[in-house]
């Protein structure tokens, strides 16, 4: 059986291993894929530290994948080998729940998530549901890898958000996601305000060089209230922090899986029909809208490539705040 390098997750807290393993094949209505990049998403920070309650282990973390199919399964025809496809967080739905039937698919109660509950992206090779992979065209694969989560949950966020009817746009939290959504946001004629952690000079510059009218700490006003808040950072204390900036009848939304516990605030700060929601995955829709409207813009990305040896590494400069941009995996 022919094998593959991946990075595997055996206990949450520990370090990845790189292990040889079986290359994986397809099942009926899978394909098999070369990876030829993986984003790091701060989600698979949440899994590897363990705040993600049961994992499939071990595994493979990684789910902002670009690949190259190699084979199909069973019944997969819409794809053929040798196509650039990209592969998102949602990895799976049984397609028949009352949620599913809605176009709600993102909150179907048996879904399998990409690097969580199957196996992603910090590999060779992998495999896939054919339902859930998007045609790439994009010749960069490391450079597309971000748009796969960081962008796409960025896009939903953005757009539960009330999208481009907001006109006075705040982020908090300028990472992976943020810096691709704030040049949405300027195309759109948004003005974007940016909130980074305390002092953080090198995330506030890195703001205003991509558009953003405004960047400072994230207990700090802007100078004008916001329309709406995008929250990034997996910090509850955000939370009424950004309620405090946003107008009356104004929406903070969590673009997070995993977040602090959000403290008690004044009841004040949500009166005048305020709202706060969260964002939930993503469903094929925004993969299929926010992927052909991303070279429109068109919104470039801005990484650090390592290679599949160093995926803790790439964890760790994440976790510390040591990258501007995102952080991707080139097997």
């Amino acid at each position: 059986m022919t094998q593959m390098r991946a990075m595997r997750l055996h206990a949450p807290g520990h370090p990845l291993q790189l292990d040889i393993v079986p290359r994986p094949e397809p099942g009926a209505g899978q394909v098999q894929l070369r990876v030829l990049a993986c984003g790091v998403c701060r989600t698979d920070l949440h899994v590897v530290d363990g705040e993600l309650d049961s994992p499939s282990l071990p595994l493979v973390p990684g789910h902002e994948i670009i690949g190259e199919i190699t084979l199909l399964g069973e019944g997969v025809e819409h794809l053929s080998p040798g196509m650039r496809i990209g592969v998102p967080w949602l990895g799976w739905t049984c397609g028949e729940c009352e949620a599913c039937l809605a176009g709600r698919e993102n909150l179907c109660d048996q879904a399998r998530f990409t690097g969580y509950t199957l196996d992603g992206g910090y590999a060779e090779y992998g495999v896939a549901d054919a339902r859930y992979c998007f045609p790439m065209m994009a010749e960069d694969a490391q450079a597309a890898a971000p748009l796969l989560c960081a962008g796409l949950i960025g896009y939903r966020t953005w757009r539960l958000a009330g999208g481009e009817h907001n006109r006075r746009l705040g982020i908090y939290g300028f990472g992976a996601a943020a810096h691709i959504l704030v040049q949405l946001a300027v195309a759109r004629g948004q003005r974007v305000y940016a909130f980074t952690r305390p002092g953080d000079d090198a995330a506030q510059a890195f703001a205003r060089r991509l558009g953003a009218v405004w960047a400072g700490d994230a207990d700090q006003a802007p100078p004008e209230p916001l329309d709406a808040a995008l929250l990034f950072a997996p910090v509850g204390e955000l939370v009424p922090l950004a309620l405090a900036q946003v107008r009356p009848g104004g929406t903070v939304v969590s673009g997070g899986i995993h977040m602090s516990d959000i403290p008690a605030f004044p009841y004040r700060l949500l009166w005048q029909e305020r709202s706060v929601k969260s964002v939930a995955n993503l469903t094929r829709q925004d993969g299929e809208e926010f992927l052909a409207l991303a070279p429109t813009v068109p919104i470039r990305t801005e990484t650090r490539a390592y290679p599949l040896e160093r995926a803790n590494q790439a964890l760790s400069d994440l976790r510390d705040g040591r990258l501007t941009g995102a952080a991707v995996i080139v097997p």
